[in-house]
């Protein structure tokens, strides 16, 4: 990654921390999150931000401004004293954003129709456009699994105008080694976020459209989905796990905690509706929340699943290897 190509800054003169309105739904989530925990707005005055993925390397965190057509940066300064978000690049509509294996960055752009992976110094490479021939709806997440393939959401909520070419808004699996696109989702309304698990045996995905909910799906050998172990009420947006195989997701009530059971542990309430989340910070343990206008980081008492997986994950009941980087978000 290279530094921002505009000095435009949209930091608020000072942090702004305020009371969060922690509930506890279950003994477990007080283990996750302190009672006493004030989330951080890091910068405000921006459009509709998302899309957040935290760059180790960098210690610095990329996100989305889709209606600004820009994608941000936001890096702590000297000790932490300093920090503000700048434009690091325009984009067409970009929303979320994830990392390859490679430290890659790769986006879905709603105007564009496509998922792009960063090459450097403000050029990409689109990965995929297409499906039978005919133009996807609106990428809007993308995840990538150890074994290198990209899994991403594709609902018409960035068409606009723009004529509709598939016949309905799906869940794809990308391998970008033999170039085989698929189709491994069918069923939902409007597929939006998407998170695996640590062990990466396991997809999450969020339907926002009339279902409302988010459905825990077993990976099979042969890289298809199976039947959902369980559905979690309520919809999401963007979610993110821990290494505990926690799941964070962004609900209308605030930062949703959910065991790997699918019990749910604890929400934590923000001053506005949050959209995407990622872990990120020297420790990982720093929960970015982008949430309409404004940008936010939560102190939590848990480490982000390491992503990008390199090697492969270990099979599920074995520990989690670990590249010794936190895990980054959407």
């Amino acid at each position: 990654m290279h530094r921002s190509l505009l000095a435009l800054s949209f930091a608020i003169p000072f942090a702004a921390t305020s009371p969060a309105q922690i509930t506890f739904h279950h003994e477990r989530g007080k283990a996750l999150v302190a009672a006493a925990t004030k989330p951080e707005r890091l910068a405000t005055g921006m459009q509709f931000v998302e899309g957040p993925v935290w760059l180790p390397a960098e210690q610095a965190l990329v996100f989305s401004d889709i209606p600004a057509r820009q994608w941000l940066r936001w890096q702590a300064g000297e000790g932490g004293k300093a920090w503000g978000v700048t434009v690091w690049q325009p984009s067409a509509a970009a929303n979320g954003n994830t990392l390859d294996r490679d430290g890659h960055l790769l986006s879905c752009q709603h105007e564009a129709r496509n998922v792009v992976r960063h090459d450097g110094e403000g050029k990409f490479t689109v990965l995929v456009d297409r499906h039978g021939g005919k133009r996807l709806n609106s990428p809007n997440d993308v995840v990538v699994r150890a074994d290198g393939t990209l899994w991403f959401t594709d609902p018409a909520y960035g068409l606009g105008k723009q004529p509709r070419e598939q016949d309905g808004n799906f869940v794809y699996r990308f391998d970008p080694a033999s170039q085989e696109l698929r189709i491994v989702q069918r069923e939902f309304d409007q597929p939006n976020g998407l998170c695996f698990a640590p062990d990466h045996q396991r997809l999450y995905v969020a339907d926002s459209g009339k279902g409302q909910r988010v459905g825990a799906f077993p990976v099979t050998a042969t890289g298809e989905l199976g039947a959902a172990a369980f559905w979690l009420d309520g919809g999401a947006d963007g979610m993110r796990c821990d290494v505990a195989g926690n799941l964070w997701t962004t609900a209308r009530d605030g930062i949703r905690g959910y065991g790997a059971d699918g019990v749910h542990l604890v929400t934590i309430a923000l001053p506005e509706q949050p959209a995407n989340c990622a872990f990120g910070g020297a420790d990982g343990r720093t929960l970015f929340v982008t949430a309409r206008t404004s940008l936010y980081a939560i102190p939590l008492q848990t480490t982000g699943a390491p992503m990008p997986v390199w090697p492969p994950a270990a099979p599920s009941g074995s520990a989690t290897p670990s590249d010794g980087q936190p895990g980054g978000g959407r």
